[in-house]
């Protein structure tokens, strides 16, 4: 059961597609700060809520509105760096690594069926296609 896990984690779309989840969720974190930080108060200069000081600067000196936080932006990279340097280091180059052994035979691949399996397979679905209300085909150990 372990061994049938393992092989589904290693198979490259599961590790490709939870990599692209999680840069995914990252990347929305930095859109969002970029929209919050300086598109937002791009239009608040016309009139909006207030923005709180930090790294930044006043498009209209009088208008705390106008105000576009540089900082919340620089964190929201700076963030996304650092996931995606955890995911690359912690996950997709271990893995790249387990399948270059695979390839070079240090490392058994995912388990694949025998030929007997494969034969039996066919013969089952071969009874079901010439005798549509034949009974059920034998276990797979009687030959």
């Amino acid at each position: 059961m372990l061994k049938g896990f393992k092989d589904f984690l290693m198979r490259g779309n599961v590790i490709e597609l939870s990599v692209a989840v999680i840069i995914g969720a990252a990347f929305t974190s930095v859109v969002t700060s970029f929209t919050d930080g300086v598109m937002k108060p791009l239009i608040n200069s016309v009139g909006g809520t207030s923005m709180a000081e930090g790294l930044g600067f006043r498009i209209f000196t009088g208008n705390e509105k106008s105000y576009v936080d540089i900082a919340l932006v620089i964190n929201s990279v700076i963030n996304f760096l650092i996931v995606a340097a955890v995911v690359y280091f912690v996950i997709v180059l271990p893995i790249k690594k387990i399948q270059d052994r695979r390839k070079r035979g240090e490392e058994p691949g995912p388990a694949r069926p025998t030929d007997v399996e494969l034969l039996i397979e066919i013969r089952d679905l071969l009874r079901q296609q010439n005798s549509p209300a034949a009974a059920p085909a034998p276990k797979p150990d009687t030959l």
